[in-house]
């Protein structure tokens, strides 16, 4: 599969088989993601695969009542909490050095992107979950202090087959040259 492919076909997906997802096929995934960048290539992620059925019932009850991909965490091979060490990304010799204090987000975004990808590459389904309660979901995984809980990412085999996806905005709408509001195509 091209690179392009996968990003304009890859989907949330919130229905999975009953098929495991194995160790080799994670350990591929994280030798991909492992080359994502980050801030002065800090690699501040780290990842907790979550395959003891008691603790994914666990993680998946810190989701918001409302959250849609409740049903298909509790149905994974596995769950991803995504992770990251704080005070790192963005900062030097200690010390903030970006406007946003957590710089973090933007590298764990990139390296949640890379998984996702390569996941779908694979013939894998995944969907990324942020509507939860990050705090608990950190005491669940024994994650130290220093170290925040970003997402979680259901993982499995797709038990639906993939749909286009809603209509995106032209980079018409998006891209401006040289000033905001001066468009560029």
């Amino acid at each position: 599969m091209e690179l392009q492919e996968a990003i304009l076909k890859r989907r949330s997906i919130r229905r999975f088989t009953d098929r495991v997802v194995t160790d080799e096929e994670l350990k591929r995934i994280f030798d991909a993601v492992r080359w994502s960048p980050s801030w002065a290539n800090t690699q501040v992620w780290e990842f907790v695969v979550v395959r003891d059925r008691e603790r994914i019932e666990k993680v998946t009850a810190t989701y918001s009542g409302k959250n849609p991909a409740t049903k298909c965490s509790l149905a994974a091979s596995a769950l991803i909490v995504v992770c990251a060490k704080t005070g790192v990304s963005g900062c030097y010799d200690g010390k903030q050095v970006t406007k946003y204090d957590s710089w973090y987000m933007f590298d764990l975004g990139l390296a949640t992107q890379t998984l996702c990808l390569v996941a779908h590459e694979m013939g894998l389904g995944t969907v990324v979950v942020g509507l939860m309660d990050h705090d608990a979901c950190k005491k669940l995984i024994g994650l130290p202090e220093g170290y925040e809980v970003a997402a979680v990412i259901p993982i499995g085999a797709s038990a639906v087959e993939p749909k286009e996806g809603p209509a995106r905005k032209p980079p018409a709408d998006m891209v401006h040259l040289d000033t905001f509001g001066k468009k560029m195509f």
